[in-house]
């Protein structure tokens, strides 16, 4: 059980909304645009994880051979971005869906009196859309994206952030994401990770990041959260004081 926890952070992208389809439809709108081969979801989804324009550097090397890094860094990245974004609004918060079991488990959680936040390398305006579509942007102070702070993950600053913020320590905060970038994030900055294999993990298997845990899908989260909760003395099985 983990009765310790006080603070629960969560990654976005693969860990609370399968996005992959909204960001491989504006990928590919992008792509066609410039008369390049357009890319399964799959393809789209192994990028995903360090922001928008290390994804679209990604995709431009697919189709045209050049180095990624070397695009990244090239005088007319600039352009492609601005049309990319183009894409991206027109598709973003429109066809991407919660996991199974978040919105419930988000409740009981707040129920339970945790204190949750996001961190996610998604730019903020992008972020704060998906959220709202899905009606579950009051649930998180705060929401820490990908230009919110100088540095983004794997760098600590957007949960060490979420910590000063919530005055919780380490000690009692757990961060939950989906890839390996996620599992470094939260190694640096000192917390409890724990990680879902149905992200996106840069196409590799998700056990092989270095997690605390590995937990297949939301149930378990509440099992593992919550039932300590339930357990206590005088705390009825929903949580209310008996």
């Amino acid at each position: 059980m983990e009765g310790d926890i006080d603070l629960v952070i969560f990654d976005l992208d693969g860990t609370l909304i399968d996005t992959a389809g909204e960001i491989a439809a504006a990928t590919n709108d992008f792509l066609a645009c410039y008369g390049w081969p357009t890319l399964s979801v799959d393809a789209v989804s192994r990028w995903i994880g360090r922001g928008t324009r290390a994804l679209l550097a990604e995709a431009i090397a697919d189709a045209t051979g050049q180095s990624s890094a070397e695009l990244a860094d090239s005088e007319g990245f600039t352009d492609y971005v601005a049309a990319f974004d183009r894409y991206y609004d027109q598709h973003c918060g429109t066809s991407g869906e919660l996991y199974p079991g978040v919105r419930e488990v988000l409740d009981d959680l707040d129920r339970a009196g945790k204190k949750l936040a996001v961190v996610t390398n998604k730019e903020d305006r992008y972020t704060q859309r998906v959220l709202e579509a899905h009606r579950i942007a009051d649930r998180f102070e705060p929401v820490i994206s990908g230009d919110s702070l100088a540095r983004k993950k794997p760098y600590p600053d957007g949960i060490l952030a979420c910590l000063a913020l919530n005055r919780v320590t380490p000690q009692r905060s757990l961060f939950i994401g989906d890839s390996a970038i996620d599992a470094e994030t939260g190694r640096n900055a000192g917390v409890r990770v724990w990680l879902l294999p149905h992200g996106y993990n840069m196409g590799l298997p998700v056990d092989e990041a270095n997690a605390d845990r590995i937990v297949q899908d939301f149930a378990e989260i509440h099992c593992a959260l919550l039932a300590s909760e339930s357990e206590r003395p005088g705390t009825s099985a929903t949580g209310d004081a008996a």
